[in-house]
Parts: structure tokens; C-alpha cells; sequence
């Protein structure tokens, strides 16, 4: 019992050292010539406890850019939507828990596991900027455009289109849609995120499991 527990407590030990290294040590390592705050777009990084998404401005260009996503039930052309917000995951965990009193074990192991993967759309209006759990992040437009390329790809497509899920969704303005990847805890939806946002010219941490690791690192390198 003894030597189990030492074991126990030197892998939490190796996790929390990781963790730190991951949230301390900055990527890429050296500041890009381009900086990745600056004039261009502005984006918000919208955190929860365990998750984080991204929150897109709705111009006119990115609503005729993502407009396949109406079909779908995204009214990215309504006029109270000032955000798309878009998040990664994984298939079983966000479908089957929207709540936390929902949580049941199946999906927890394949989280702990692997999993496949799903986007998570959702529309925003102005008063997301004010949410304390939302982080203005501003970007060159070539790096928005870059962000932009890495979100689509995510999105798994048929004959160019995204693959919606069928009933899937926690309210009257999201959607679920099939998405490239695998997922697990490891590299999950906050390393998702990270990536997504280094593609814009945001440095991040080295290793983000978490949203206080990719918020920390974000706030230290930008």
C-alpha cells in the first residue's frame, strides 16, 4: 500500500511539474517578427472552469464566410448576433453532458481515453465583451486569417460542406458538427484552442490542458 501510494503521489507530482512547465515555458519559444497582439481583428478567449472557446466578431465577411453553417440551425445573419463561437472536444463528454448534473461515467472514461472529436458553434451578442470570463485578445489580419484556415479545417466536410449531428445542441442558437481529430485529456479542447490562437500569432503555453494554464500563458506572452 505504501509503495502504491508513493507511485500515486509521485505521477500527481510529475503531472503538477508538467502542468507549470507547460504554462511557464512559452510557444513558440522566441517572439515571432510578426507580433501576434496588435492592430488587425480583435477575438475574445472565453474560459469555463474546464473548457474554452473561441468568440469570432460576425462582419459581413465572416458571415458570408460561414454562412454553410445555417442550414444547420447557426443564424449567424440574425441581428442580435455579434459572435460566432466555436469550440473543440470531445464527441462523447459534450454531447451527453450539458450540465454537470448530467455527468455519467461513459463519457468521462472516453475523455480520459480517446474520443472523437466535435465542434461546438454558438452565437454571442455584444455583451460578451463585458463577461468577466472573456479575454480580449487583439490580432494582425493575417493572423486572423490564418485562425480562420485552422478553423475550417477542423470542421470534417462532405462534397465541401460541414457535417452537422442531428439533434444535438444545448439551446435554441447552437449547433454540433462532425470534426477532425482525436481527442483525449492530454490534448484536449484547451490544446485546441491554444493552437488555433498560435495560428493567429498568439504565443501560448507550451502545454495547455486547462484554461487557467492557456490564460495564464496568454496574459504572460502577449
Amino acid at each position: 500500500m505504501l509503495r502504491g501510494i508513493g507511485w500515486l503521489l509521485a505521477f500527481i507530482v510529475i503531472v503538477v511539474i508538467a502542468m507549470a512547465a507547460g504554462s511557464l515555458i512559452p510557444r513558440p519559444l522566441f517572439a515571432p517578427a510578426e507580433a501576434g497582439v496588435g492592430q488587425g481583428q480583435t477575438i475574445y478567449l472565453l474560459a469555463n472552469p474546464i473548457h474554452t472557446d473561441i468568440a469570432i466578431p460576425l462582419t459581413d465577411a465572416i458571415r458570408q464566410r460561414f454562412a454553410d453553417l445555417e442550414p444547420f440551425g447557426i443564424e449567424i445573419n440574425h441581428p442580435g448576433a455579434a459572435y460566432l463561437v466555436i469550440g473543440w472536444g470531445g464527441r462523447s463528454f459534450y454531447l451527453e453532458t450539458p450540465t454537470w448534473s448530467e455527468l455519467k461515467p461513459a463519457p468521462v472514461f472516453k475523455a480520459l481515453t480517446i474520443d472523437a472529436s466535435v465542434l461546438h458553434v454558438d452565437l454571442a451578442g455584444s455583451r460578451l465583451q463585458n463577461h468577466p470570463a472573456a479575454t480580449r485578445i487583439d490580432v494582425s489580419e493575417a493572423g486572423f486569417e490564418r485562425m480562420l484556415r485552422y478553423i475550417e479545417t477542423s470542421f470534417v466536410r462532405n462534397s465541401g460542406q460541414p457535417v452537422g449531428i442531428a439533434g444535438a445542441g444545448y439551446n435554441d442558437t447552437d449547433a454540433f458538427f462532425e470534426a477532425t481529430g482525436s481527442f483525449n485529456a492530454l490534448l484536449g479542447c484547451n490544446t485546441w484552442t491554444a493552437s488555433a490562437l498560435r495560428e493567429a500569432g498568439v504565443r501560448t503555453g507550451l502545454w495547455n490542458p486547462l484554461p487557467q494554464s492557456l490564460a495564464l500563458s496568454v496574459d504572460l506572452y502577449n
